[in-house]
């Protein structure tokens, strides 16, 4: 009988130890990622939570902010994870990084870019549908003052129109800073939509018409992927004259093109120190550029929810990310998928 109970004992304090794990699992606290608006974010940040859930099995969740939000509660570790950080582009994030409180890991999106555009059949016009060339000797944000009729903005005629980021991204305020340093705001409206739908949807809008649109995008994206736009020329780099474009407060902003985009995913320096294994897989993220605009194309045109486009991405193309990941943590998404 004593043997039993032995037997017992031991066989249950196994069985304890064994659940030990999986109950600290279950308690876990989630790893809170940023809830990023713009659709490359939102995607980029999908694919991310969904192998982090099910190769690694951490619980994840987003919390919604601006860019410069975000990146405060990044430096709070309020959140941990941005998905799509264009690092060092804000003062806020360049603090934090100097100072410990966040990194940028990775290049996750090579080639990726930015600037001012027009639609192609502006400068060229387009025979098929039509459209004769409005602005033929249009190359340069220098050229914009004489052609602010053509860009009219409807609610002040006597200006054009510059559709700028949403309030609250870091680009909108380079962007109306680039709009002082051009001397463009005597000529242009600084126009900034509600939101990154709704900027798309007002350049969709016009181009869909053939009409004039001047715009900021950016790259990965649908939009880029989808019409053919023409992005207009500015002074080259000049890391000082970023400075005064990066500082909504700088008074006498100079014109430069914009940083070279480094695209990385921002963690939090807790997240840093207390999750390696994620550390080392986000580090190897490399998502191609064509790739990640076709999949966003397509996620636009079907009308599709990030996360269900998400697990299509990793579906259909294991080749780009099972090399991220170890062995058995890139089965473990297989299967789950």
């Amino acid at each position: 009988m004593t043997r039993i109970k032995q037997w017992l004992g031991g066989s249950l304090l196994t069985l304890g130890l064994l659940a030990q794990p999986a109950l600290a699992a279950e308690q876990r606290q989630p790893i809170h990622f940023g809830d990023i608006t713009w659709e490359s974010g939102s995607l980029i940040t999908e694919i991310l939570r969904l192998i982090v859930e099910q190769g690694y099995g951490y619980p994840t969740d987003t919390l919604p902010g601006s860019t410069v939000s975000l990146e405060t509660a990044l430096a709070r570790n309020d959140i941990q994870v941005i998905g799509e950080e264009w690092a060092g582009r804000s003062p806020g994030w360049i603090k934090a990084a100097n100072e410990g409180k966040v990194f940028a890991l990775g290049d996750t999106v090579k080639n990726a870019s930015e600037g001012w555009w027009v639609p192609e059949y502006v400068i060229k016009g387009d025979a098929a549908k039509g459209i004769p060339a409005m602005a033929p000797d249009l190359r340069s944000v220098t050229d914009l003052p004489r052609y602010r009729e053509l860009f009219r903005d409807a609610e002040n005629p006597e200006k054009g129109r510059f559709l700028n980021s949403p309030t609250g991204w870091t680009s909108e305020i380079v962007n109306s800073q680039k709009l002082k340093a051009y001397g463009l705001e005597d000529s242009y409206v600084n126009f900034r939509t509600g939101s990154g739908a709704a900027l798309d949807a007002e350049i969709s809008s016009s181009i869909r018409r053939g009409k004039p649109v001047l715009f900021y995008y950016w790259s990965p994206t649908p939009l880029l992927g989808r019409y053919k736009l023409v992005k207009l020329e500015e002074p080259p780099f000049d890391a000082e004259a970023w400075k005064t474009l990066a500082d909504a407060n700088h008074p006498n902003p100079r014109g430069t093109r914009s940083l070279p985009a480094h695209l990385a995913i921002g963690v939090s320096a807790p997240f840093h120190a207390e999750y390696p294994d994620l550390v080392a897989f986000f580090s190897k993220v490399d998502l191609p550029i064509d790739l990640l605009n076709a999949t966003l194309a397509e996620m636009s045109e079907q009308r599709l929810a990030p996360r269900a486009t998400a697990q299509r991405f990793l579906r259909e193309h294991p080749q780009v990310w099972q090399d991220w990941l170890p062995a058995d943590v890139a089965e473990r998404v297989r299967g789950g998928l």
